[in-house]
């Protein structure tokens, strides 16, 4: 029962914070805001968003209540998943750190799935631009053009996704070490 709990839990939190941090990219990356993808997400978080940025200004492009947002739901994930394992072992410092860890973890599991889809996409279904994937376009391409600007054209194949992939998976393991 407990493990169906703590499913049920990581589930939700896991696609709360997925969604804040989708809020905070989609302002980040200036993407099209006439997206319906990006319409939903920003319709999605606007309850708990909305209030909040009154309080919390947006610095440049960065939401940043947001990000606190997608912090603090995966802060409640990791105080939950604690208090019902270990209840003794509550630690707001600890709890704070997890927190920050899992909002990063989660957006780079973010930026590796997205990398994929639009790699599998690439191949598949060749010219065609779904809303979903011009979306994931420009949410990438902040990762993506530093990269292009040092790499070589190899012809028509582009390696960037594959380094970027490599780098967020390394930085992925490294984070892993933090928990």
């Amino acid at each position: 029962m407990i493990n169906t709990l703590l499913l049920l839990l990581e589930i939700v939190f896991g696609l709360a914070t997925l969604l804040f941090v989708a809020r905070f990219l989609l302002q980040a990356t200036r993407a099209d805001f006439y997206n319906p993808l990006s319409q939903a997400i920003v319709r999605a978080s606007d309850p708990i968003c909305g209030p909040l940025r009154s309080l919390i200004k947006p610095v440049n492009n960065f939401d940043l209540a947001s990000i606190l947002v997608a912090w603090l739901a995966a802060c409640i994930y990791f105080a939950l998943t604690l208090w019902l394992r270990a209840p003794a072992s509550l630690n707001l410092g600890l709890i704070a750190w997890a927190g920050l860890i899992e909002t990063i973890m989660t957006l780079l599991q973010f930026y590796i799935f997205s990398i994929i889809i639009i790699a599998v996409a690439s191949f598949v279904a060749q010219g065609s631009m779904h809303p979903a994937l011009g979306l994931l376009h420009q949410l990438n391409e902040p990762l993506m053009a530093p990269l292009r600007k040092i790499l070589p054209p190899f012809g028509p194949l582009d390696l960037t996704p594959m380094i970027v992939l490599l780098l967020l998976f390394i930085v992925r393991d490294v984070l892993s070490r933090a928990y």
